[in-house]
């Protein structure tokens, strides 16, 4: 079988007797002799047997966990032909869509070792990630696209005495680091020894601070976040500076700015850096404590916070907005958005997605009115299928 293309998830695809059959760690110009794990009335899911040929496009993974753990699912592949990738799949789905797309590229300068965030199981003391799509633990010592300061923390974990559960590192880019576990198991740490090994700033267990503080501070485009452990960042902090410039360039003196899903005020802040003001909302409660702290640390004065589901909120939103930046999780809007969308018909909407099926879902919704000025790719995730894309829609 001859590998023909990938998949939105990364697998390669290629036909059997004419079905559309996808088998996961392959690329284009493979040939393979494959095993049928899943036969469907129109499609099939297959392994592979063995490789008759190797693409000439196909590199040898850096990780030594690569198909195991199902994390990066392009690590055979050149860094700029995983772009290629993407560039190509965001534009096939918008073109499904009969969407033409023009994208601009925003690479990762550093596509290793960039995560911020690292989560992990421990299961009967082991330590690792669950097998993609099963609950089969893969042992690890080290992940390639972690931060160094977070692998460092992996042979720690042992001396917390954690027998099941579960484990969030999270650190900044000065290397502090802030452990978020979940167990029920009675936990012994020594906390001194982990601070001889690390920046420890601060643990959580069940949600209860153990030690020091319950977030990091960071700064990214000389704007300083406070970060809660249960709050959500960007887990890329070298390319999420990229997608707050672009933010801060598409607003201007005079806006009035709506930021829907706004977390810890980072949109919101780079917003209001050019606005007359911004508004954003937010659901958990520390995030929003996070954003009024933020903006008050970086004598910002022009923004309000509140804090709401966005789809309850949205319903008392008053019209006196021109642009609207929208970060939704991977659902996507709800259809209250959308309708305040068209309800307020702002000048300008900045909808950053972290999952393309749910954007142009959107768009499609908001596409009598709007036009797309600007497309990018930011490439948050590198070595993984998923990808950042940034619409700034303008009024037709």
């Amino acid at each position: 079988m001859n590998i023909e293309r990938l998949d939105d998830l990364g697998r390669g695809i290629g036909y059997l007797d004419g079905k559309i059959t996808f088998i996961p760690w392959t690329i284009p110009g493979d040939v393979v002799e494959v095993i049928v794990t899943e036969n469907h009335k129109k499609y099939n899911v297959a392994k592979v047997k063995h490789f008759i040929k190797y693409s000439e496009k196909r590199i040898q993974p850096p990780c030594p966990y690569f198909t195991k753990c199902g994390g990066c699912t392009l690590q055979n592949l050149a860094y700029n032909d995983t772009l290629e990738y993407k560039v190509k799949k965001i534009k096939n789905i918008f073109k499904k869509n009969k969407i033409d797309i023009n994208l601009e590229i925003i690479a990762n300068s550093n596509p290793y070792n960039y995560r911020n965030k690292i989560s992990l199981k421990v299961i009967h003391g082991k330590i690792g990630f669950f097998e993609n799509s099963t609950h089969q633990l893969v042992e690890i010592d080290g992940c390639i696209i972690s931060n160094q300061a977070l692998n460092k923390c992996i042979p720690l974990i042992e001396k917390m005495n954690i027998i099941n559960g579960s484990i969030t590192i999270r650190c900044n880019q000065n290397e502090e680091i802030l452990i978020i576990i979940e167990s029920q198991d009675n936990l012994k740490i020594d906390i001194d020894s982990l601070k001889k090994e690390i920046k420890l700033v601060g643990i959580i267990i069940n949600d209860k601070t153990f030690y020091g503080e319950n977030y990091l501070f960071e700064r990214i485009n000389n704007v300083l976040f406070k970060i809660s452990y249960d709050s959500f960042f960007q887990v890329n902090s070298s390319v999420a500076s990229k997608l707050f410039q672009i933010v801060k360039d598409n607003i201007s003196l005079n806006d009035k700015v709506l930021d829907l899903y706004c977390g810890v005020g980072t949109l919101s802040l780079m917003a209001a850096a050019n606005a007359k003001s911004v508004v954003g909302i937010e659901i958990v409660p520390n995030a929003i404590l996070n954003a009024i702290f933020n903006a008050s640390i970086n004598s910002v004065d022009n923004t309000c916070f509140v804090l709401n589901d966005v789809s309850e909120a949205v319903s008392k939103i008053s019209l006196d907005f021109n642009k609207v930046i929208v970060d939704p999780p991977r659902r996507g809007l709800t259809k209250e958005a959308i309708e305040v969308l068209l309800k307020i018909r702002p000048e300008k909407i900045i909808y950053v997605s972290c999952n393309p099926q749910t954007l142009v879902r959107d768009y499609k919704l908001l596409n009598d009115i709007y036009e797309i000025e600007k497309s990018y790719i930011l490439d948050m995730f590198s070595y993984t299928y998923h990808v950042e894309t940034v619409l700034i829609l303008k009024k037709r």
